[in-house]
């Protein structure tokens, strides 16, 4: 009686230990444009590094306008960002205008980004750009650009130590993910690693579980945010498939990070208002 008691749980406890050890292989950070930093005080940032620490993430994610003033002095800032106990998971260059010619960030700024966020600790230089496709056409030339421009700019942040990461926003998952869809074809695996926004995506439609599904093995993170009615409000609030995304998380058994952003388009900063209950939702969906 004790064996088949015995038998019958033993499945239940190897669900349970599979689930944590999937739980614990990926990691959360938190994007820091929740807050309003002030890039001529490295201590404003700083501060929400500490914050995001009491709220129990692992990493941070940030613009380079907020480190770029710590270029010539590398150590010392160095030293005050590993105090804080949390990953440098990367820095981000978005622009109001893109390099005409390859529709990302121009290679001079990604190359001095990449060689002043390296020895800050940073992992990677995650660059977004601009959309190639238009009413659902793809502009090839424009297409093999950026994608090209990508490739180079990833051997360059290579020779640094750091990985390269495309984040998109809503125009590349438009029209069934035209665009996102061709430039993971047409960028090389061993340098562009691809950071989509969730959120984003799922506002332009995009079924975002089955495209983590398909491409997982290029995703280096995930930006999660939620939607509600058209409008974004905190994770957890809204509509976004946090719970199925976690699902298909823990069954590819995926290492990457999962980072929440609460910024807002009409420039409001939110701060720990948002970030906290957010922190919460992604505890309970992931179990950490």
């Amino acid at each position: 009686m004790f064996v088949a008691s015995l038998a019958s749980a033993l499945p239940l406890v190897v669900l349970r230990e599979a689930g944590a050890a999937q739980a614990a292989a990926i990691q959360l950070g938190c994007q820091t444009n929740a807050w309003r930093i002030d890039p001529a005080n490295f201590d404003s940032l700083l501060g929400v590094l500490t914050k995001l620490k009491e709220l129990g993430y692992a990493g941070f994610e940030t613009g380079y306008r907020n480190i770029e003033g710590q270029f010539a002095n590398t150590a010392a800032a160095r030293r005050l960002i590993d105090q804080s106990g949390l990953a440098f998971f990367g820095t981000h260059i978005f622009l109001d205008k893109y390099d005409p010619l390859t529709s990302i960030a121009p290679l001079s700024l990604i190359q001095r980004v990449a060689f002043g966020a390296a020895p800050l600790g940073a992992q990677r230089v995650i660059v977004s750009g601009a959309p190639v496709a238009k009413d659902g056409t793809l502009n090839q030339d424009a297409l093999k650009r950026k994608a090209e421009g990508l490739n180079f700019a990833a051997r360059y942040c290579k020779t640094k130590g750091l990985r390269l990461a495309y984040h998109n926003h809503g125009p590349e998952l438009a029209h069934n993910g035209l665009e996102i869809e061709a430039l993971i074809q047409n960028t090389d695996p061993a340098l562009v690693d691809f950071l989509p926004d969730c959120g984003w995506a799922f506002h332009a439609g995009a079924n975002v579980p089955a495209f983590f599904a398909k491409h997982q093995r290029r995703l280096i993170g995930l930006h999660v945010r939620d939607f509600k009615n058209g409008e974004q409000v905190i994770l957890g609030q809204g509509d976004f498939p946090l719970a199925a995304l976690a699902a298909e998380i823990q069954k590819a058994n995926w290492t990457g990070w999962v980072l929440n952003e609460e910024e807002r388009l009409s420039g409001e900063k939110l701060g720990e208002t948002a970030v906290a209950p957010a922190r919460e939702s992604m505890r309970r969906a992931f179990g950490k």
